[in-house]
């Protein structure tokens, strides 16, 4: 049964009316290209890469480990995901302040993925009249053909991407040979089903409608903005009173602006918005309107530029490339660049002093203290060590804190890479070398090849 919002959703599209994008050629064009293989070219070729015998690039959640080429992390390093959710986000924002939308415009999966879908489409089904005319057709043997052999397509790259998807958490080479013997897992198999559904919706279907109604950044894109904010705009000034006609016609004598209202800004307009009608909440920077303009200008014998990248302050006052880039830094940007710069600094510096082992010390909770033999005060710890290398260490165990302080036991440990090892370690005070209560003491874990990483904890001594 469909629900009230597909409802809404369905009426919507059919008053708007689906958008045929028409391809575009450019420089701008061919930079989307470029950054369409750049990102695909790592999303999909980073699980294949190996490094010292295993993957990568690995979020393996059932082992609890992360592996970022030679960084292995833990559960317990989850400081360095906030810090790259933080760093990712004043880039968003410093990004955003200076050039507008172009992270949707060039790399944001959802145009990435929508820009492969369509070229596919048009490679079957034809230019964007032709596929106009396809859909009002009535249905035959060639368009059942064509709409087949299109979603056979859209549903390989789909499939395929969420196979890539699920290979980033389960080794990918395993996963391929599991989906070979049919011995696939349940929760593999949903989530390349689900990722793979997602991809062929969101860019097969929904496409402009995620990047309209579904993606926040459109919304709150404005709050980052200002007059300074580089943006595609069309100089009213200039093409203004628009008109068709002939080349061979003295526009200016006929007091005609620039524009002839071909409307080719609107039809390669991915999200069919009309950019003469001034900046729009739904446009994506993509600068495919501005690779059509200038075609127009160059066959028309015009001067390009008349949709162009500017700021709102450049096209009031008239400024040219230079006056525009002097504007780059003002307070906002200075302010998001220099946190940007700090943060970036403080996880570079914690990555770079990271010690690859971790000590946690857990106290027997049975017996806090007790008396042992000839009055000594014995307190009872387990030493939990993590190995967060890949190659075997060796491990040496001190205490002090207290005068007399005795460690008993095992004092060295070998832990294979990336394993945990319990050590019980037990603490003994001569009987007098301490008042009643709890005393604070630390012990020191050292690795020959990693350094050595203290951890503080309590020495009790019973009333």
């Amino acid at each position: 049964m469909a629900t009230s919002s597909n409802l809404g959703l369905g009426r919507l599209q059919a008053r708007r009316g689906k958008i045929y994008p028409r391809s575009a050629k450019g420089l701008y064009t061919r930079w989307r290209w470029f950054f369409v293989f750049a990102t695909q070219l790592f999303y999909y070729g980073t699980p294949w890469l190996q490094w010292n015998g295993r993957q990568a690039m690995l979020f393996d959640l059932e082992a609890r480990r992360f592996y970022l080429f030679g960084l292995v992390l833990y559960p317990q390093d989850v400081f360095y995901l906030a810090a790259l959710l933080i760093l990712s986000a004043l880039l968003l924002f410093l990004f955003t302040a200076v050039a507008g939308r172009q992270w949707c415009g060039y790399t944001c999966p959802q145009t990435v993925y929508t820009e492969i879908f369509l070229w596919v489409e048009e490679k079957l089904e034809g230019n964007r009249n032709q596929r106009m005319r396809l859909d009002a057709a009535p249905w035959s043997w060639n368009k059942l053909r064509r709409k087949a052999g299109k979603h056979a397509a859209w549903l390989a790259i789909a499939l395929w991407t969420g196979f890539t998807f699920v290979g980033y958490f389960t080794p990918i080479r395993t996963l391929a040979g599991d989906i070979a013997s049919l011995a696939l897992g349940p929760w593999q198999t949903f989530w390349i089903l689900f990722y793979g559904f997602a991809t062929w919706g969101n860019a097969g279907f929904m496409r402009e409608q995620v990047c309209k109604y579904m993606c926040p950044y459109a919304r709150f894109q404005s709050a980052m903005f200002d007059r300074d904010t580089l943006i595609v705009t069309y100089d009213a000034s200039r093409g203004e009173p628009r008109g068709k006609r002939s080349r061979r016609v003295d526009h200016k004598a006929q007091g005609l602006g620039d524009c002839i209202d071909c409307t080719l800004c609107v039809q390669v307009c991915p999200t069919g918005i009309d950019i003469r009608e001034g900046l729009q909440y739904e446009c994506i920077s993509c600068a495919a309107c501005i690779d059509a303009c200038d075609d127009v200008m160059d066959k028309m014998g015009y001067p390009r530029g008349l949709i162009r990248y500017s700021t709102e302050a450049a096209l009031e006052h008239g400024w040219n490339r230079q006056q525009i880039l002097r504007r780059v830094l003002r307070p906002r940007v200075f302010l998001y660049g220099t946190i940007l710069v700090a943060v970036a600094a403080a996880l570079v510096t914690s990555l770079v002093v990271r010690t690859p082992f971790k000590v946690d010390i857990i106290r027997d909770r049975a017996t806090l203290a007790r008396i042992v033999a000839d009055g000594h005060i014995e307190n009872v710890y387990r030493l939990q060590v993590t190995n967060a290398t890949e190659r075997t260490q060796q491990f040496s165990i001190e205490a002090d804190g207290l005068p007399g302080l005795m460690l008993l036991g095992d004092r060295a440990v070998t832990l294979p890479g990336e394993q945990m090892g319990s050590v019980p370690v037990q603490l003994q005070l001569p009987p007098g070398a301490a008042d009643a209560g709890s005393h604070a003491i630390h012990f020191h874990v050292t690795s020959p090849e990693l350094g050595q990483v203290t951890e503080k904890s309590v020495f009790i001594v019973p009333r």
